[in-house]
C-alpha cells in the first residue's frame, strides 16, 4: 500500500506520481458536462448535463453515445465534436480551476525530485488547454492522452505506457484518479491509487483505493 508522503507502508520510497487530469487535477468535469449538454441543443433537444455522471471516466465514444441514445439524436460525430470543442474551450477559458491544492502538490513533488506524469483519457487538445489554464504546461515528465493508446481506461494500457516511458516500477508509483475506470486501470497496472471524490462521481466505488480525498490539501505537499 502507498501513502502520499513519498513512502510506501513498508517503508520503501515512492519515485513517481501519475495524475489523471479532469476531475483530479482540474475541477473540469462539470464544465465538460455542460458543454456536452449545450452541444446537444444544436440538434433540437434540451439535455441534462447531470447524465454525464453515468459515464464519467469512460472513453469518448461511450460518453457521447450515452447522450445520443438518451435524447434520440444521431449527429455526425465530427460535427458534434466540433460543436462540443468550441463550447468547451470557451468554458475552460472562462471558468476552469484547479482542484484545491493540486498545482502546489505537483510543483512540490517535482521540487523534491519525484517523477510526475499525466495520464488522461482526454484528447490532447483538451489536456493542453486545461494544463495551460492551470499554469502546468511543461510541468510533467511524460504526458499520455487519448491518442497515445488503443485501449482506454479501465484498460491499464495508458498506465503501463506511462510506467515504461518513465522507467519506473509500478510498486514505486502512486496514481491519483477520480473515476472507477481510472482506479481500475491503475490497479490493473500494479499501482497504488488515491481517489478524488467530487459531485460527478458519488456513485463510483472507490473501496479498492489506497485512500479517498476531496482535495490535495488533505495530503500536505507532495
Amino acid at each position: 500500500m502507498s501513502t502520499a508522503a513519498g513512502r510506501r507502508s513498508d517503508g520503501s520510497s515512492l519515485t513517481a506520481y501519475l495524475f489523471d487530469l479532469d476531475g483530479t487535477l482540474a475541477a473540469s468535469e462539470a464544465l465538460k458536462a455542460r458543454a456536452l449538454a449545450q452541444a446537444c441543443t444544436s440538434y433540437g433537444v434540451e439535455a441534462d448535463p447531470l447524465i454525464y455522471a453515468d459515464v464519467m471516466g469512460q472513453d469518448w465514444t461511450t460518453v457521447t453515445g450515452h447522450f445520443f441514445t438518451r435524447y434520440g439524436i444521431n449527429p455526425a460525430r465530427d460535427a458534434f465534436n466540433a460543436r462540443f470543442r468550441g463550447i468547451y474551450l470557451d468554458l475552460l477559458e472562462r471558468e476552469v480551476a484547479a482542484t484545491d491544492g493540486a498545482v502546489q502538490f505537483v510543483r512540490s513533488a517535482r521540487d523534491r525530485g519525484m517523477k510526475v506524469g499525466l495520464v488522461s483519457s482526454a484528447a490532447s487538445w483538451m489536456a493542453e488547454k486545461v494544463l495551460a489554464r492551470l499554469d502546468l504546461t511543461g510541468a510533467f515528465d511524460i504526458v499520455i492522452t487519448q491518442e497515445d493508446v488503443i485501449r482506454h481506461k479501465p484498460d491499464p494500457e495508458a498506465y503501463r505506457l506511462a510506467l515504461s516511458r518513465l522507467g519506473v516500477d509500478a510498486t514505486a508509483v502512486l496514481v491519483f484518479e477520480d473515476s472507477l475506470a481510472g482506479l481500475t486501470a491503475a490497479s490493473s497496472a500494479g499501482c497504488g491509487c488515491i481517489a478524488i471524490r467530487h459531485g460527478f462521481n458519488t456513485r463510483h466505488d472507490f473501496s479498492a483505493a489506497t485512500r479517498e480525498i476531496r482535495s490535495f490539501t488533505e495530503l500536505g505537499l507532495g
